[in-house]
């Protein structure tokens, strides 16, 4: 299948993975925790353009465009205080990640800088995992299945593979996966039908 038909499937998707969720966010339905969306956003940034100096092409793309709406996700989330449930682990999570983000600075090895940023977006589903744990019907199970699909169409459409350009999409398939297990778990432990 053409590179570009499947990154542009991917972006299509991305938009019907986030308007939803946007839209259930400014309806109080949704709570996403601000800690992870805000590690989420610094860390696709730097691997979207991680990916495009990589030569990752057309399935680079999907990653910006998805940037665009994590972003605006995390401010929604900060400053709606989606979940106000902070933790010290939360704040562990979030040092984690802010931490390790002076390493990938120091090094212009874009491999190194994808997998620090690989476990920075890992040390991120941290407190999405405890919220959904506790609140499982504050998350949208759909939106996550969207971006599994949408992460195995962006590593299909890249046109060069190596580590760099499929380490970071391939583990947040793995990780979405299993919230998706955890919340579906959790809604049919405390008798939720969505």
């Amino acid at each position: 299948m053409n590179k570009d038909l499947l990154a542009a499937i991917a972006i299509v998707l991305t938009f019907f993975m986030y308007v939803p969720y946007i839209r259930s966010i400014h309806q109080g339905r949704t709570k996403p925790h601000a800690f992870s969306w805000i590690i989420w956003t610094i860390g696709t940034l730097v691997v979207f353009l991680a990916q495009l100096v990589s030569h990752g092409g057309a399935g680079a793309w999907p990653m910006g465009v998805s940037e665009v709406f994590t972003a605006y996700v995390a401010a929604l989330a900060f400053l709606n205080r989606t979940d106000t449930s902070i933790t010290r682990t939360d704040w562990a999570f979030l040092a984690i990640a802010v931490a390790a983000l002076p390493c990938w600075w120091l090094t212009s090895d874009p491999l190194l800088t994808v997998v620090l940023l690989t476990g920075i977006e890992l040390a991120g589903f941290g407190p999405t995992y405890r919220s959904a744990s506790n609140r499982p019907h504050e998350e949208r199970i759909g939106f996550f299945l969207l971006g599994a699909v949408r992460n195995v169409l962006a590593v299909a459409a890249l046109e060069h593979y190596s580590l760099t350009t499929v380490l970071f999409p391939s583990a947040k398939v793995l990780v979405t996966i299993i919230l998706v297990a955890v919340v579906w778990y959790r809604r049919t432990e405390f008798g939720i039908q969505k």
